[in-house]
């Protein structure tokens, strides 16, 4: 405690509460704008962080962090363009209640759940960092495969509408993330000659272009004037959320779990963590066509999901020295910068600054609070735009975020590609949610098998050898199996019935 009470008063010097403050505007601002990313916040901070002491450099990267991940539900609710990929999740069902005269309560609902995820995620990270780490060590190759296989597997309940439609989504999504070099021999694939394509395709391109550029198309190719928004003004975000709160007290409590879990992962991050626990609120819920016209219930789970997958991540990063995400790869390269190594070690040598650090996460999430309402009564005057202007300004700067993530044109036409097929797969009824998906776990699928059957000699049973693979793997096909068996029994109690 001794060591948490000087981290706390190191925290509170007045230059690093002001660099947390600033720092936290700055990712509130960078996550709210279209074609921005989480992690592009965090890299144009870290020239700033060259000439501060360590405690108050990674503060603001946390900050930022902790920030641009619930922003990005700004423009989800309001435009239908998620401003960060963890946003993409519940972009839809954002919307969809935004059209119905409830943006209020989303918004609300976002940086409240974003705020309890971020402060969970905080205090496990705080208490039980050491033992996760230890746990994240025994994670193989086989365990990462199913976990991969398990998010997939939630295409199957995230896609609303025909199933055969999302699966194809899903297919299309897992063909994309085949661009590029093979893994194994470093044959290109599907890279029509071109070396940029050599690394995959880009993310932030193609989740900007699937939802920004399909939306600003739909925009221009249509004659019918589209609705207004069904918001004109912004109130009091918080009126009778509390009620609607603690109706989704499970979603929330789920959505927290799954990313308390999935953060210390390394490669998995918030984007992940924010499908899986939309799938999994719509797998659950009561009423599954309500929640396809727009439930708080997805909303809530993913967004307390975000954050606390955003806090648990830093606990390889700080432990182990190995990064969750892009963001905490960033995190790792500041610590080097100021000198000092990630390890076991960090904890007997820099006690107060690893404890300001995770004490930095609490303080960050709870002035989430006050400056999420801030920037949300700043978003209204985006209602007040006529889209003919604002879709130009979203297109400028979708292109210049897609253009800083590599540098290259070839995002940019990355961007417009995928932008016209999501313009297509949405105008024939085709989700975009799995193809998304599958473009997100569907590398990560391809080099855990690959490498699982190099150490396995080709043995596919030995997917089922260790125990944490072998029960995730039984989960998953019994979950693959459930259509079936829940198919033969609907068949038997017809026949009863008829008999």
């Amino acid at each position: 405690m001794e060591v948490i009470y000087a981290a706390f008063l190191a925290l509170m010097s007045p230059d690093v509460l002001l660099v947390i403050l600033l720092s936290s505007i700055f990712g509130l601002f960078v996550g709210a704008i279209p074609g921005l990313t989480a992690t592009m916040a965090v890299a144009l901070l870290v020239p700033v962080t060259f000439f501060m002491p360590p405690l108050p450099a990674i503060a603001a990267i946390v900050s930022v962090s902790a920030m641009a991940i619930f922003a990005g539900d700004i423009p989800s609710a309001l435009l239908r363009i998620p401003g960060t990929p963890s946003s993409a999740a519940y972009t839809d069902a954002a919307y969809r209640l935004t059209m119905r005269g409830k943006g209020e309560l989303v918004l609300g609902a976002c940086v409240v759940s974003s705020a309890v995820g971020g402060l969970v995620g905080a205090i496990f990270l705080m208490f039980f960092a050491p033992a996760v780490a230890r746990f994240a060590l025994n994670i193989s190759s086989y365990e990462y495969f199913w976990l991969v296989c398990l998010g997939l597997t939630s295409a199957a309940f995230i896609a609303p509408g025909s199933t055969l439609k999302g699966m194809i989504s899903l297919l299309l999504g897992l063909l994309v993330a085949m661009i590029g070099l093979f893994p194994v021999t470093g044959q290109p694939r599907f890279a029509f000659g071109s070396t940029a394509l050599y690394g995959g395709v880009g993310l932030v391109a193609t989740l900007i272009g699937m939802f920004a550029i399909a939306e600003i198309l739909r925009f221009a190719l249509s004659r019918d004037p589209l609705p207004p928004m069904a918001t004109t003004k912004i109130g009091n975000i918080f009126k009778g959320l509390m009620p609607e709160l603690w109706r989704s007290r499970r979603n929330l409590a789920s959505g927290i779990v799954v990313g308390t879990v999935t953060g210390p992962l390394p490669g998995a991050g918030a984007d992940i963590a924010a499908w899986i626990s939309y799938a999994l609120a719509r797998k659950t819920t009561r009423n599954r066509e309500e929640f396809d016209k727009g439930s708080l219930e997805g909303i809530v789970a993913a967004g307390g999901a975000n954050n606390a997958s955003v806090s648990t991540s830093y606990v390889p990063a700080t432990v182990l020295g190995i990064p969750g995400d892009s963001m905490t790869a960033i995190v790792i390269g500041v610590l080097f910068m100021k000198g000092l190594t990630p390890g076991p070690q960090i904890f007997e040598n820099q006690p107060t600054l690893i404890y300001g650090i995770f004490l930095s996460f609490i303080l960050a999430n709870l002035l989430m609070i006050p400056l999420g309402y801030a920037a949300i009564k700043l978003s209204r005057y985006l209602l007040d735009v006529p889209r003919s202007y604002l879709m130009p300004v979203i297109l400028l700067f979708c292109v210049v975020g897609a253009f800083a993530m590599d540098n290259t044109l070839v995002a940019i036409v990355t961007m417009l590609v995928f932008g016209v097929v999501g313009w297509f797969m949405e105008e024939n009824g085709f989700p975009i949610a799995p193809a998304l998906l599958g473009i997100v776990l569907g590398r990560m699928l391809e080099e855990t098998f690959l490498t699982s059957m190099i150490k396995a000699q080709g043995d596919v049973l030995q997917l089922f050898s260790r125990p944490i693979a072998g029960t995730i793997g039984v989960i998953t096909i019994l979950i693959w199996l459930s259509p079936l068996v829940m198919m033969v029994v609907k068949r038997v109690r017809r026949r009863r019935a008829i008999a």
